[in-house]
């Protein structure tokens, strides 16, 4: 931002690099982290195992009991191993390169309104080559398991 901070958290399938849920917030509580992660849990009942850093957003005792509440398996990577989180390391790095930079946002609203626009843009838009050229909303889709529906 122009003047200031905005902290981000972000959930993201690591099969098709869709990102699942995102927050911003001007402070760097756990609340919008817990927040994230329960609207993923909520939106997305199929996670099975949940990677993060060690950030203390990640390690709060409400942050793991929400997982282990739901029977998700916890992973974290390895102090200073950025490479064990490469995928949203990545998706950080290109949302501030071809977004954040470009516009010293004066407000946290302004900064919501560019990054919903780029998340949107990255998971409809954005072909990945490691994804053979299809973007992570398709790909997600194709792999999603059907669900059960009624007899």
């Amino acid at each position: 931002m122009q003047r200031g901070f905005v902290y981000r958290c972000a959930i993201l399938d690591w099969a098709s690099r869709r990102m699942l849920v995102w927050r911003l917030s001007n402070t760097l509580i756990m609340d919008f982290c817990v927040d994230a992660l329960q609207e993923a849990i909520t939106r997305y009942s199929l996670l099975k195992i949940f990677k993060t850093d060690q950030g203390s957003q990640f390690t709060s005792q409400e942050f793991t009991r929400l997982l282990q509440a739901h029977g998700i398996q916890i992973s974290m990577d390895g102090t200073g191993c950025w490479r064990d989180n490469v995928f949203i390391e990545r998706l950080w790095r290109s949302l501030k390169y071809e977004e954040v930079y470009l516009h010293a946002y004066e407000t946290v609203e302004a900064a919501r309104e560019g990054v919903a626009r780029y998340m949107n843009f990255y998971n409809q838009l954005m072909p990945h080559r490691a994804l053979e050229g299809r973007t992570p909303d398709r790909v997600y889709e194709e792999n999603r398991p059907a669900q059960p529906s009624a007899a």
